[in-house]
């Protein structure tokens, strides 16, 4: 049990970054003024991090400035991504905080109205409450309130904590999953086993739900054989906040276990912007956030990658899309994600993620005809039987393409095939589709298509959605015990021929691999 602890505490065991990989030497020191180090409130701490997309300056315990112009800003903050949040800065006076922002011109650079600029300033607070959240930060400019903000955190972090809506998940007998632990005699600190996943806009109701059952997974799995990576941009609600005040417990409450957090907070990039094409821009945002990966490949040699959703998850879902993943030997395991349904009983939700999905032939899930209706939206898999057998008796069964609201998939690719998201090839006249329909079509021609389904894994985008889904659909654990984990998957190729639609109203047939060989 963690007990409150004082700042200086804190900073004591927390407040060192590594040491810069990649870089010749160590990053570049200045000595601040007397007024920049007076404008600190109370004894310098922890690192107060800037960046303009190339300068990487920070303050440590002893009072030295620190900073990199490098374009690589991991010279010098490691963990920091290209627009990025570092944990650890304390209490600043904000009237002070343009004697700090100087340092920039002593860096040698300036931020620019057209770069992406961001800062983050962590406030530090003392609780007397829920011994877990000691030295709770907030973000500077922050949007909630510091008792929300708190609210939101201990939600996420006690699974005990009703005090906000977050959907009712069942305990599960975690015997199940105990294989999924790394061995003692194989915590190799070189290595982490799973790489959580996010990118989030605008999701704080469904925090406590989401990232809760996520703290779950990994406290159980190990924080030490752990990465958690978050993308966030674009919430005028408050997610950011949350965010901010998140990271640092994660590292108070795991400190011993060292789990790595690499937090993106305020992210610029926008989808749905006028003039951006939006799947360009969802494919930056999702390699953004596998960057850390990119930066220590060897460390990501053999880890699953658990990429989720902003849906209403819980800890057995996570778990037993990496379960089915390892007894099944599969590249990729997806969830099934729904949509609607729930005013009456003639009203059934339909399968969310048609647009991306394709069975094993190459068609969609479910057919949708001429006038784009939703009227067969409930006989899945009409045209492979095969899928539509195992769909039924709930087994997990192999597909093109998914992605469902929740995957879980091997690194080794991305980490050594240069496997990224990306939009469609245009120029070469490839079919326009979504990026994880092409991250699937890569994983196929890069020797990875074992990609499956897990029919015991239903999601819905918010709480209340998510309990209706369960109830109608089951949760893992009503079918843990009556679906047999020894009915293995006979894989086989791809189909020759992979559905086209790049709206719903225009569908084509076109080659599998088109403009890869």
């Amino acid at each position: 049990m963690i007990g409150l602890m004082s700042p200086t505490a804190w900073v004591a065991q927390e407040g060192d970054w590594p040491t810069p990989r990649g870089a010749e030497g160590p990053c570049k020191e200045w000595k601040p003024t007397p007024e920049q180090t007076k404008s600190v409130a109370g004894p310098l701490s922890a690192s107060l991090v800037f960046s303009n997309g190339g300068v990487c300056l920070r303050i440590d315990s002893s009072g030295i400035g620190h900073y990199d112009a490098s374009p690589k800003v991991s010279r010098c903050c490691p963990d920091c991504s290209f627009v990025h949040y570092c944990a650890g800065a304390r209490i600043f006076s904000l009237p002070r905080l343009f004697h700090l922002l100087s340092a920039l011109i002593i860096a040698g650079r300036r931020p620019q109205r057209d770069s992406p600029w961001w800062y983050e300033i962590s406030l530090s607070l003392q609780l007397t409450y829920h011994k877990p959240l000691a030295n709770l930060t907030l973000g500077f400019a922050a949007i909630l309130s510091r008792s929300d903000v708190t609210a939101y955190v201990r939600a996420i972090l006690d699974p005990n904590d009703k005090s906000l809506p977050k959907l009712e998940c069942p305990r599960p007998d975690l015997s199940r999953y105990e294989h999924l632990k790394p061995p003692p005699d194989h915590g190799s600190p070189l290595q982490t086993r799973y790489f959580f996943a996010l990118n989030l806009r605008n999701n704080l109701s469904i925090l406590p739900r989401l990232l809760g059952s996520i703290v779950e997974a990994i406290q159980f799995l190990g924080p030490e054989h752990c990465a958690l990576s978050i993308v966030e941009g674009n919430s005028p609600d408050g997610t950011a906040d949350v965010l901010a005040a998140l990271q640092p417990q994660l590292h108070v409450m795991n400190r011993q276990q060292q789990l790595r957090t690499h937090f993106t907070l305020h992210n610029i990039i926008d989808p749905l912007a006028e003039g951006h094409d939006r799947f360009t821009s969802l494919a930056e945002l999702r390699n953004l956030v596998l960057q850390p990966m990119l930066r220590e490949p060897d460390r990501y040699s053999d880890t699953t990658v658990l990429f989720i959703n902003d849906v209403a998850i819980c800890l057995e879902d996570i778990l037993e899309l990496a379960h089915q993943r390892r007894i099944q030997g599969a590249d990729m395991a997806c969830a099934f994600d729904w949509i609607g349904g729930g005013s009456g009983p003639d009203d059934l939700p339909a399968f969310y993620d048609v647009y991306v999905a394709r069975s094993i032939n190459g068609d969609l899930f479910f057919e949708v005809p001429p006038d784009i209706s939703w009227k067969r939206a409930q006989d899945m898999f009409w045209n492979e039987p095969t899928s539509r057998a195992r769909w039924h008796a709930h087994l997990p069964f192999q597909v093109f393409t998914c992605w469902d609201g929740a995957v879980a998939f091997t690194a080794t690719p991305i980490v050594k095939g240069g496997l990224q998201f990306r939009a469609a090839r245009r120029d070469l006249g490839e079919c326009h589709a979504g990026e994880p329909e092409l991250f699937c079509k890569d994983m196929w021609w890069k020797g990875h298509g074992k990609i499956m389904v897990v029919p015991t894994v239903h999601l819905e985008y918010s709480n209340e959605k998510g309990k209706y889904i369960k109830e109608l659909k089951g949760y893992v654990s009503d079918w843990v015990g009556k679906v047999s984990d020894k009915d293995m998957i006979e894989w086989r190729g791809p189909p020759e021929q992979v559905k086209c639609m790049p709206t719903f109203n225009e569908q084509s047939w076109r080659l599998w691999n088109e403009t890869l060989f």
